[in-house]
């Protein structure tokens, strides 16, 4: 007899399945990643094929299969995907989450990494920070759960105390000149802090970061994750940068 069980669950992205049928990969609060087909869901009677769309939140029960689980029931916990895709900006930046999740995270149960999805999703949703900002923040915090904490205090290699004013990635951070290797790429103390603020949550002052220094910050925690996902992600040459005083709302609508 089919092991049927209920979750909490965010969904990370969905395909195509026959004329009707979708694969939905969700992120879930106690089972880790699920891949289930949920019938029927793009037939317009579908009870429940709008809770399914990405970027949702759902309590979803559903049956083991297989291969593939089978999704019986939705209801809905977040409604994050239309406002998300009413905003260009937040868009790009929740796409780019959620393919970082599906990168960082197995079939184990990982809740930290969940509730850390979530809670920025809600934030984009809500247009609470930049979405540059939010996005930013939810990689250096995502890696640091996955076990690629960065410094951007202390020297990376050898611990000595900063401010420090190289930044290698491939080191995990900021180094002191006696770890520094030659040519190491300095930085400005404005974007280590922002990226100390993004790291730790401190909104007040990346809310106040400029333009300039909010672009150098992206490009250090684009390449951080790149480094340690070992290939790139192909969402993230699509984030629309955001400009301060902005909660990153635009005229674009999601894929326009």
């Amino acid at each position: 007899m089919p092991k049927i069980y209920r979750d909490e669950a965010v969904v990370l992205r969905t395909h195509k399945l026959g004329e009707a049928d979708r694969i939905v990969t969700m992120l879930s609060r106690q089972h880790g990643k699920i891949r289930a087909v949920a019938k029927g869901v793009r037939r317009t009677a579908s009870r429940f094929g709008s809770r399914l769309e990405p970027f949702m939140v759902a309590d979803v029960q559903l049956y083991e299969g297989r291969s593939l689980d089978v999704v019986t029931q939705a209801e809905t916990l977040g409604a994050y995907g239309t406002l998300i895709a009413d905003d260009y900006a937040s868009y790009t930046a929740a796409n780019a989450m959620v393919e970082t999740a599906d990168r960082l995270t197995d079939a184990e149960a990982s809740l930290q990494q969940y509730l850390l999805l979530v809670g920025a999703l809600r934030s984009l949703s809500r247009h609470e920070h930049g979405p540059t900002l939010t996005l930013d923040s939810y990689l250096l915090r995502a890696l640091s759960l996955a076990g690629w904490a960065p410094s951007f205090q202390d020297c990376s290699r050898c611990g000595a105390p900063g401010p420090h004013g190289s930044l290698v990635v491939q080191l995990g951070g900021v180094v002191c000149a006696d770890c520094a290797p030659p040519g190491a790429p300095k930085i400005d103390p404005e974007t280590i802090a922002l990226l100390g603020a993004l790291l730790t949550g401190d909104w007040t002052l990346a809310d106040g970061s400029s333009e300039q220094t909010r672009s150098r910050a992206s490009g250090v925690v684009a390449a951080y994750t790149q480094w340690h996902l070992e290939r790139g992600l192909r969402s993230l040459q699509h984030v629309q940068h955001d400009r301060p005083g902005s909660a990153g709302r635009t005229d674009q609508k999601a894929g326009g």
